[in-house]
């Protein structure tokens, strides 16, 4: 397999400034697990929460999850629900899909990674998370671009920026 990438945490200044539980943010901060694959033949990356949360069917939580991404041009990350949340409670990220581009990792938040969760149960199941417990997983992939691309937009920011202009 090749290597296109490298997790990392942002620094803890853009993860007190994106935190909006009262929580003691450091502590929060200096736990955080970078994301992982679980086994050998496994392609998502698990993202940790890290805060313990508690999911009622129609509320919504932006995580913050304190980590970027420094990946290779010509790749992108591709943020889904984990397959089991999504199966056993209807978890669905807002976005779907959540695509981090290589030139995220410069944006202004520091290519801070958030996710933000629904409980769209519609058989009242309450999801119940750990700190520590997988929300998500990320997928790294090979994208194309035409042959008459001229793109020449720099980001500066960091979600939906690169489509204000």
């Amino acid at each position: 397999m090749k290597a296109v990438a490298k997790f990392e945490k942002v620094s803890l200044s853009q993860f007190e400034n994106d935190f909006e539980f009262d929580f003691n943010k450091e502590e929060i901060y200096n736990d955080i697990k970078l994301p992982k694959r679980a086994t050998v033949g496994s392609a998502g990356y698990d993202f940790y929460s890290p805060i313990d949360f508690t999911l009622a069917p129609g509320q919504t939580i932006k995580i913050p999850t304190g980590i970027r991404c420094m990946i290779d041009d010509g790749y992108v990350l591709s943020i889904y629900p984990r397959s089991g949340l999504g199966f056993k409670y209807r978890i669905q990220l807002n976005n779907t899909v959540g695509i981090i581009d290589s030139d995220y990792y410069n944006a202004k938040n520091e290519g801070h990674i958030m996710i933000k969760l629904t409980n769209d149960s519609n058989e009242g199941k309450i999801l119940e998370i750990k700190k520590g417990d997988g929300i998500a997983q990320g997928i790294f992939s090979q994208y194309f671009v035409t042959y008459d691309d001229e793109t020449d937009g720099v980001r500066v920011g960091g979600f939906g920026s690169t489509t204000k202009r």
